[in-house]
């Protein structure tokens, strides 16, 4: 395959519908394993649940230096409500925008790797070497990374590369999630007798309006900016003439380095009150590497080559696989790199710029060969 080839890779990848929930990556995993095994990689899987697969590829590795590690996600979000115009499964190409999805995010990714691991397969011999980790269960909170990093399958990495759309510009990090559910209770009554009862969503409102005014007591980053809360979910009551004896919010936090999750986390108890029951179902640190860090300034001048423009420091807005790696690959510089677009994630008639698509492949063997020094 050359770099021409890397769209027709992404159209086989977006074959599968890894649609996420349920998933199913195996068999796209076990696909994109049987290309790897053909190019000379050593291969293993890990599986998050039934059928939830994750792939481990090495090639070269010495003892003075530990690989670089390329990663991406080969699940996708749900087609959502809207019609598409386009089969989302097909690979529909106008020549210029490959549609369906995960086609941003981010199989056009995975495939610019697989591309790029391939060009120096023959070539990793002596060298630091490469791995690639391609996870399940990305969507909806890196519970495939989280579970793969409890294991001794990633070995070690000097250096991450994360394939999330960013239209092949870099990245060095992203903010932090906190995400929790509270849950309050109260006795129910007749709705003309509120009095006889004590209405759990008042109990939820009051907590909303704390949360509102909840000071993070932390200072804005310089890219990354200021922590931010999102009350996104309330729900309660079972009818409008009952006073209702239950409630619950959701609440999506970001934050940023420097912040303590734990401290946190505490303080947010205290806030909601003791009589609510929290639940925290994310708890993924921020991702950051100084924009003046070596390495970092050897991928920005690799994407000034490619681009004519030095890139400029930003961060993602999502969150990444990269905040569970590092737990493994602890003080390894990272950067998202990928051709897919931000904007077009989760979007109906997802697309991925086809010319983007041959350019990451580009990007991608020049950070390799740069690591690995071939």
């Amino acid at each position: 395959m050359s770099a021409n080839d890397a769209v027709a890779l992404t159209r086989e990848l977006l074959a599968f519908d890894t649609i996420n929930p349920p998933g199913r990556e195996r068999d796209c995993a076990r696909h994109a394993g049987r290309l790897l095994e053909e190019w000379g990689f050593r291969v293993a899987y890990h599986e998050y649940e039934a059928g939830r697969t994750s792939l481990i590829a090495r090639a070269g590795g010495n003892d003075d230096k530990a690989p670089l590690c390329l990663t991406g996600h080969l699940d996708t979000v749900a087609l959502g409500a809207r019609a598409w115009s386009k089969d989302p499964f097909a690979g529909e190409t106008d020549g210029e925008r490959l549609y369906g999805r995960g086609s941003s995010d981010m199989k056009a990714g995975v495939a610019a790797m697989l591309l790029a691991a391939r060009s120096f397969a023959s070539r990793l011999a002596g060298t630091p070497g490469i791995t690639l980790v391609l996870t399940a269960a990305e969507e909806g909170g890196c519970l495939g990374s989280l579970e793969l990093a409890k294991t001794a399958l990633l070995g070690r990495a000097g250096a991450l590369v994360v394939g999330e759309p960013t239209a092949n510009e870099p990245y060095v990090g992203h903010k932090g999630s906190i995400k929790f559910h509270a849950h309050f209770r109260g006795v129910s009554a007749h709705g003309s007798m509120p009095e006889l009862g004590v209405n759990a969503i008042y109990k939820a409102a009051h907590a909303v309006a704390k949360l509102e005014t909840f000071d993070f007591r932390a200072s804005a980053h310089p890219v990354m900016g200021a922590p931010t809360m999102n009350v996104g979910t309330m729900a309660g009551g079972s009818g409008v003439n009952m006073v209702p004896d239950t409630a619950s919010l959701g609440v999506d936090i970001r934050t940023v380095p420097g912040m303590d999750h734990a401290a946190l986390i505490a303080r947010l108890r205290q806030t909601i009150g003791d009589d609510a029951e929290m639940q925290v179902f994310s708890n993924l640190p921020p991702v950051w590497t100084p924009p003046d860090q070596e390495w970092i300034e050897r991928v920005f001048a690799i994407c000034q080559a490619h681009a004519g423009k030095r890139p400029q420091a930003r961060t993602a807005t999502y969150m990444t696989d990269a905040a569970n790696l590092l737990k493994v690959y602890a003080g390894a510089p990272t950067v998202v790199l990928g051709p897919g677009q931000p904007e077009l994630a989760h979007q109906t008639d997802e697309w991925c710029s086809t010319e983007r698509i041959r350019q990451a492949v580009a990007l991608y063997e020049a950070i390799i060969k740069d690591w690995c020094r071939l």
